[in-house]
């Protein structure tokens, strides 16, 4: 066993709180719900970036390549300044929903280049201009293009122009839990002598404000180079400062006389550092030296093309019991320092030795490992107590006549712990459905990291008491696609297959994930015929009308992409329900639940009963389907992923339900004799594939070869990186319907969004994205797993070339993985024809893992930094790299094979 994976069972143990600190810092706190104070429900407006370097947070904290511990009592981050800009560098800027013409959207340029799962060694860069930050250019550039226009960015301003900026490095190494050492070099990438300020800050999270009997923790100067901490419940740490200039101290309050011209509660306020540094106001700093916000204060020149290097270090080690083994004063930051940076690095080396299969080249590997890194850095301190958020805002929910307010209706829910982000700018909050394709990473590095998260949207502190599971802080009570349960049993599997089978943990997700389900079925099941609806279910602006939104036309819905979620819901929850069934024969009565309904909600896709459901056997594709007051139905003929998702709603069984319940078998036939309309249109259940496996799947043989012979065509959704959202058809052919002399039209947009709908800052009309192709990976083995090798389809459509169906898998993992890599012309499609990153040797081999892809040329866009679902790379990666993988399995089919021989045989 490696270090890092000692590390990690210490953890898991509970014998050292190795993951007691880590990246736990937002990059965006102002603007979120969670920080509104405004009536209209506007926290973009409520509290922007400009107020955030004066007005002290209420639910947590942001910074610059920052760390706190699992409770962000106290925070480290960096704040910079080049002696241009107008104000501190101490968080990232970027424009708000209303400010950019696709919506909200990070204006600056970080990485993160590498972390181990403790975070025992983890690197961050930041790139910094040596010219003023260009604030107004940014938002009145971008204010002034359309939704048809590229988005105007950092590099198109100028300031990178001669490389004329630094690139600061930010590195952690923990000697132990609690003894956290901090190197920070700055080079400076110019063509002249530059100069930088830099200030290493550390505070307490504001907690005395908002509590008038809370204590009020402290920081003060016990040495030249040192503060001290002091909190009622962390006791004493030690943040030591080699060689720092001045060390400064503040407080993490308020400045209200900037804000609202109001008397300050204290002489000494949150934005100090920025009038002592960049106005030289001497007073604005605690002359006494202390405080809850303290820095090192370092000034540094640098020549051009040379560096400076910053060193510091947290411990809970008091530097008088340093001094006696012989580390006083730099000594503390000479060898031991360089030594133990040396080991982490090392050690991080050989973790990911054991995660990166070796048959994946440098420039793979590289990849795979920054797409970890960016998962693990991705994790942040979420806090709300929305009861609490609610009675500061005047509303009661057990009171009549309240005027509307956010969230009311979750009042129960008091959230406070480490959660993997999707973004921790774009997106610093958790996002129900998002979080579960996390963990299909997370799982390669910290199996334990990854069904803690899973657990925790089941706790009574997150799931809604009528048994759904919130949506994220903008509206909790919104709908996500059901999509916890496949990864509760793809984790649990993994687990297994490893011999480490968590049946308790298993057993204890499946009752919440009932309750799920029931709510699921009594909500959003309109006529109880298992045909669901659930609204914009996480594809925004995928529909002819807004899905989440009362239609134009009146009536309802009937969701292809609903539905289909359902039914794979179902069989999950059947896979489950088998598993526990072979060590506690009590669930064999709930497998024969869930045998049941999930053949009803899977013929329900295919069996209209009026005529017009959601397959066209003209098309030979789904659509949803619009229901109208007068009793009119209409399919809405959008090729898009709504009508793909069906496809993906299939399970493999390997005999364990005959092998536990061998009367299961007769009941099935006997209903099926009685109902035959149920499989008059789907997959045969009964019928044995290869190896004697069932298969539970609302598409047979002829109706998954049409659909697939549609989604494997250039010309509609296989796109040289991936499965487009929608078909390229509507390039040429839009899909217009007509209401009240209104057309409403869905056309192929390769790139941005040219709506407003759902802010306008994501798109599911053409672009690749990467968790629904997962999701295709995964049905494509488990058909391939029923049918074997003998089952062949063109690949690409029309090329004459066949394939089995575990080649088009990999094929398809083979394009989504190219977004990444370098090409033969040296290129990376991510970032498209942006020459700094396709050619500068300081910024070409830096990945960004963007939100979604164009769906022509495979570019990064949305959210820059969404590592979280676009994470799931690296497993699509590890997937295919190694020949007998159990992932695949697990990906494809829904047991594991407990002997190497029959894992072997599957390839």
């Amino acid at each position: 066993m490696d270090a890092e994976h000692a590390r990690l069972e210490d953890a898991r143990e509970k014998k050292l709180p190795w993951k007691k600190w880590g990246p736990y810092l937002s990059e965006r706190q102002w603007g979120t719900v969670r920080e509104d104070q405004s009536a209209d429900g506007n926290a973009w407006n409520s509290f922007s970036h400009d107020q955030s370097r004066s007005r002290a947070y209420r639910w947590g904290e942001d910074g610059l390549a920052g760390i706190s511990d699992e409770r962000q009592q106290l925070c480290f981050a960096l704040a910079l300044w080049n002696e241009r800009d107008p104000i501190l560098k101490e968080r990232l800027f970027g424009l708000t929903n209303s400010e950019g013409n696709h919506g909200e959207d990070v204006k600056e340029y970080y990485f993160y280049i590498d972390s181990t799962p403790t975070h025992s060694y983890m690197k961050y860069l930041y790139k910094y201009p040596q010219a003023a930050y260009p604030y107004e250019d940014i938002i009145t550039s971008n204010q002034r293009r359309g939704r048809a226009d590229l988005e105007y960015e950092l590099l198109d301003t100028g300031v990178f122009d001669q490389d004329r900026y630094f690139d600061v490095f930010v590195e952690y190494a923990k000697a132990t839990p609690e003894d956290i050492l901090i190197q920070v070099t700055v080079e400076n990438r110019g063509p002249d002598a530059a100069t930088i300020h830099v200030l290493p800050t550390l505070w307490f999270r504001n907690t005395w404000s908002w509590s008038p009997n809370a204590a009020r923790p402290v920081l003060s100067r016990t040495a030249p180079d040192v503060i001290a901490t002091s909190h009622p419940e962390m006791g004493k740490r030690f943040l030591q400062a080699e060689e720092a200039n001045a060390l400064l101290f503040t407080e993490n309050e308020s400045n209200s006389e900037r804000l609202i011209n109001a008397p300050n509660r204290t002489p000494y306020v949150k934005d100090a550092f920025h009038s002592y540094v960049i106005r030289g106001h001497q007073a604005a700093v605690n002359p006494e030296q202390t405080g809850t916000k303290a820095a090192a204060y370092y000034r540094r020149d640098i020549p051009a093309g040379g560096s400076a290097v910053i060193r510091l270090r947290l411990s809970d080690l008091e530097p008088s019991s340093l001094a006696k083994t012989g580390q006083k004063g730099s000594a503390r930051f000479d060898k031991m320092f360089d030594t133990t940076f040396a080991r982490r690095r090392k050690e991080a080396d050989e973790f990911y030795a054991s995660v990166i299969p070796s048959s994946l080249n440098d420039d793979q590997a590289n990849v795979m490992r920054q797409a970890l890194a960016g998962m693990l850095w991705s994790k942040q301190f979420f806090y709300f107590d929305v009861n609490r958020w609610l009675q500061e805002r005047g509303s009661d929910p057990f009171k009549a006549r309240q005027r509307a307010t956010r969230n009311a209706h979750w009042h129960h829910m008091d959230n406070a712990d480490v959660i993997s982000m999707p973004d921790k700018w774009e997106y610093p909050w958790y996002a129900a459905w998002d979080l579960a394709f996390h963990t299909l990473a997370l799982t390669m590095v910290d199996p334990e990291f990854g069904k803690e998260q899973l657990d925790l949207m089941l706790q009574s502190r997150y799931l809604h008491p009528n048994g759904q599971l919130p949506a994220y802080e903008w509206n909790f009570g919104d709908v996500n696609p059901p999509v916890h349960a496949w990864a509760t049993i793809f984790t649990y599997r993994l687990e297994k297959a490893q011999g480490k089978a968590d049946v308790e943990w298993l057993e204890r997700s499946f009752h919440k994930l009932m309750l799920n389900f029931t709510w699921w079925v009594n909500r959003k099941d309109r006529s109880g015929s298992n045909v669901f609806e659930g609204g914009f279910l996480g594809l925004d602006n995928i529909g002819v009308f807004d899905r989440s939104a009362p239609l134009p036309t009146g009536g309802y819905l009937e969701q292809a992409d609903g539905t289909a979620w359902m039914a794979l819901f179902c069989q999950n929850l059947l896979e489950i329900a088998v598993e526990l069934a072979q060590v506690r024969p009590a669930y064999l009565g709930v497998v024969e639940k869930f045998v049941e309904h999930a053949l009803l909600i899977t013929s329900s896709m295919l069996n209209a009963g009026d005529g017009t459901g959601m397959w066209d056997e003209d098309d030979g594709f789904f659509y949803d389907v619009l229901r109208l007051p007068n009793g009119e139905a209409h399919r809405l003929k959008v090729r898009s992923m709504v009508g793909l998702l069906p496809l993906c709603a299939v399970t493999v069984f390997e005999g364990e339900i005959r092998k536990i319940a061998p009367q299961l078998n007769d009941r099935l036939q006997a209903l099926l004799v009685a109902r035959p309309e149920m499989v008059g249109f789907i997959h045969d259940p009964v019928k044995l594939g290869n190896g004697g496996r069932r298969m539970s799947a609302a598409l047979n043989e002829e109706k998954l070869r049409r659909v697939l012979t549609r989604m494997l065509d250039e010309n509609e959704f296989l796109s040289p990186y991936g499965i487009r959202a929608l078909s390229r058809f509507h390039a040429e052919h839009p899909y217009v319907f007509h209401v009240e002399g209104q057309a409403h039209t869905v056309s192929y947009l390769p790139a941005e969004s040219d709506s407003g709908m759902f802010g306008g800052n994501s798109n599911w009309r053409g672009p690749i994205w990467m968790p629904v192709n997962g999701l295709i990976i995964r049905a494509l083995l488990q058909y391939h797993l029923f049918y074997g090798d003998d089952f062949t389809i063109e690949c690409p459509t029309g090329s004459g070339h066949r394939m089995n169906l575990y080649q088009v898998a990999e094929e398809i993992g083979r394009r989504l993985t190219n977004v990444f890599l370098r090409g033969e012309d040296g290129r990376r499609p991510v970032y498209g024809e942006t020459a700094k990153f396709q050619d500068d040797p300081h910024w070409r081999d830096y990945v960004l893992f963007y939100e979604y892809f164009h769906g022509d040329n495979g570019a990064g866009l949305g959210a820059s930094h969404q590592t979280g679902w676009t994470g799931i790379i690296a497993r699509i990666m590890h997937l295919f790299a190694t020949s007998t993988s159990q992932e695949a399995l697990e990906l494809g089919k829904a047991a594991v094979f407990h002997e190497v021989e029959q894992v072997a045989t599957t390839r």
